[in-house]
């Protein structure tokens, strides 16, 4: 396997950045196809290099915690624990609903504490006076999750953080078997849980086996948990829920430092990871994939529209140019 710095350090340019018919920034990064067997159908870069895909893991995450027994009472609350979540008021609420029912509570979630990344609940959370709390950081339905799996098998709830803990050692062993590969790298994600490194090609992978899951299966109540509830994986103004809402079948999830997998229900899986992590291009690229896959239709040519703007108005725009 290819190492890391020079997948990103020699990664084609993807994206140019344009204002009035003049270039004045490009992106560098990875894209991928893979078949329904995971093989690589189509790739820019290199994408057997590995990567940290930071939240785009959560899908895989929950799959662990599904494959060790947590139980959740709604497809709503499978969504959240795989979520980013925007810090909306339906987020937080589902995030206690998963505590409680573990007999567990707010003062248990150990996540980084921060304010909702959404602007306008930001500003609600603000005017009502509250400051940063790790309920409202966009990682805690990942952690209720990961707490509520502990409660189900007895495990300690103190250390489930730890690398070493048996809820981490389960995700690594999931991760790694669905994604056909092993872990390359392990280090602490921006809300203080581990993030595991696989390559691009190994995260499209999995994303496809999600996608086209057998009904039962595990990875089944992760997709349509996903599909049913987009809100509850990202939020009511985010680009990955209007994508998965506006694709039959697609399941999706975006990740820190320009990251976006999707899975498609033919079990094919796309990925991008921008050298830089320039989340403008994110979108960008990921619209431009879906094409070269066959996906078409207004949700997609809507995560591909990118202006840049001058005064306010549109003066230029960030496209795709590799493919």
């Amino acid at each position: 396997m290819a190492s890391s710095l020079s997948a990103l350090s020699d990664a084609p340019v993807l994206v140019h950045v344009e204002r009035g018919g003049f270039i004045e920034s490009v992106h560098r990064g990875i894209a991928v196809i893979t078949t329904p067997d995971g093989d690589i159908d189509f790739a820019v870069g290199d994408a057997t290099a590995p990567c940290f895909p930071r939240s785009s893991n959560k899908p895989m995450q929950t799959l662990a915690m599904l494959r060790s027994g947590l139980k959740l009472a709604d497809p709503r609350l499978v969504a959240l624990s795989s979520a980013s979540h925007s810090g909306e008021d339906f987020h937080l609420a589902g995030v206690l609903e998963i505590l409680s029912g573990a007999g567990l509570s707010e003062a248990d979630l150990q996540n980084t504490p921060d304010l909702p990344s959404d602007e306008q609940a930001r500003n609600e959370w603000l005017r009502a006076g509250n400051g940063p709390t790790s309920i409202t950081q966009n990682c805690s339905g990942k952690h209720a999750g990961m707490l509520a799996t502990c409660a189900a098998n007895g495990w300690d709830t103190a250390t489930y953080r730890e690398p070493k803990h048996p809820l981490q050692q389960a995700m690594a062993e999931t991760i790694s078997d669905i994604a056909h590969e092993q872990i390359a790298a392990v280090a602490i994600d921006g809300c203080g849980a581990p993030v595991m490194a696989i390559s691009p090609v190994g995260l499209a992978r999995a994303f496809g086996a999600i996608a086209a899951a057998q009904p039962g299966s595990h990875e089944a109540t992760v997709r349509d948990g996903i599909r049913a509830h987009p809100e509850y994986l990202g939020g009511t103004r985010r680009d990955v829920t209007a994508l998965i809402r506006g694709v039959d079948g697609l399941i999706a999830k975006d990740g820190a430092e320009a990251v976006y997998a999707v899975g498609l229900s033919d079990g094919r899986g796309l990925v991008v990871k921008i050298a830089d992590g320039g989340q403008r291009a994110r979108p960008v690229v990921m619209a431009q994939l879906l094409r070269r896959a066959g996906v078409t239709g207004s949700a997609v040519d809507e995560l591909g529209r990118a202006d840049v703007l001058g005064h306010g108005e549109p003066v230029g725009a960030i496209t795709s140019v590799r493919f």
